[in-house]
């Protein structure tokens, strides 16, 4: 049981362990517990949900037997045995949580793997499982777009095409269709040879925004796998605060230094490592949910 998922109810983390002889999700029960009862508090979401376990043991609720003891990262680096549900037990844990916030999570849970994001995340954790991440070219326009066709082929109509529309975020701009096919042929171009040459392509790649969405999924893939050829690193995605993130972009227009700080500290050298390209996706798409500050 090693696949590991981290999904965002209102921005609080829920951890799943994928596993392969069941061919399910085992959710760990302490976060949602703690979502449901609005305890941010992990050590006081664990005691309410041992002291709801007893509780329930007491009345013979069938479904705490089915609680199954695996092990988490804990918030000092640890691994520690959690109980964890899967998707029949988080669904009768939420109606144990006669609130709106159950409901709304509820809603959430069941529904939320049938959206684009939901569908696109899946191919892209398929795309490391098949190794077709390795065929990839890295640091070209085609190499986005190949990712950009495997994350949403079948998804939206234009997957992996560069745009033939303006568009702009936030009334922000991104670079004119009329200039788009020079810009990205000088972006292709720009050296890669330094930490501060990737994320100055990296920047330039955002301005551009090649496509009408999934942008920023398709380029932090793309990023990671230029920095791994190139200094043998990747992006720990889990160290950067969304909206640290999300501020740094904007203002990596004009000034990248915060971006670069902000990258540069959650470098680490797990490179062909599963569990931190599976992690690195759950943030991304992460990134991508929309906020009060967007």
């Amino acid at each position: 049981m090693s696949k590991l998922s981290i999904r965002f109810f209102e921005d609080e983390e829920v951890r799943s362990i994928w596993d392969e002889t069941e061919s399910k999700w085992w959710f760990n029960v302490v976060d949602i517990v703690g979502i449901l009862n609005e305890q941010p508090d992990y050590t006081k979401a664990g005691n309410y949900w041992r002291w709801l376990k007893r509780k329930m043991i007491k009345e013979e609720n069938e479904f705490v037997s089915a609680t199954h003891r695996l092990k988490f990262v804990a918030a000092d680096g640890k691994k520690y045995l959690t109980d964890a549900l899967d998707s029949a037990g988080v669904v009768n844990l939420a109606k144990q949580f006669p609130n709106n916030k159950a409901m709304r999570f509820l809603d959430w849970f069941l529904y939320s793997d049938n959206t684009i994001d939901g569908q696109s995340k899946k191919k892209a954790y398929t795309l490391f499982e098949s190794n077709l991440i390795n065929d990839i070219e890295i640091g070209t326009v085609k190499g986005l777009q190949q990712i950009h066709a495997y994350l949403f082929g079948g998804l939206y109509d234009f997957a992996g095409q560069i745009r033939t529309l303006n568009i702009s975020k936030g009334g922000f701009a991104f670079a004119p269709v009329m200039y788009l096919k020079v810009s990205l042929k000088k972006i292709e171009e720009m050296p890669e040879n330094t930490f501060d040459e990737i994320i100055n392509k990296y920047v330039e790649m955002n301005v551009a925004h090649p496509f009408k969405e999934g942008n920023g999924r398709s380029t932090r893939i793309w990023l990671d796998l230029i920095l791994k050829k190139r200094l043998q690193r990747c992006v720990d995605w889990s160290k950067i605060n969304k909206n640290d993130y999300l501020t740094a972009m904007r203002k990596s227009v004009t000034d990248s230094t915060d971006i670069k700080r902000l990258v540069q500290s959650a470098l680490t050298d797990k490179i062909n490592d599963r569990e931190m390209f599976m992690k690195g996706i759950d943030y991304s798409y992460y990134y991508e949910e929309k906020t009060d500050i967007e």
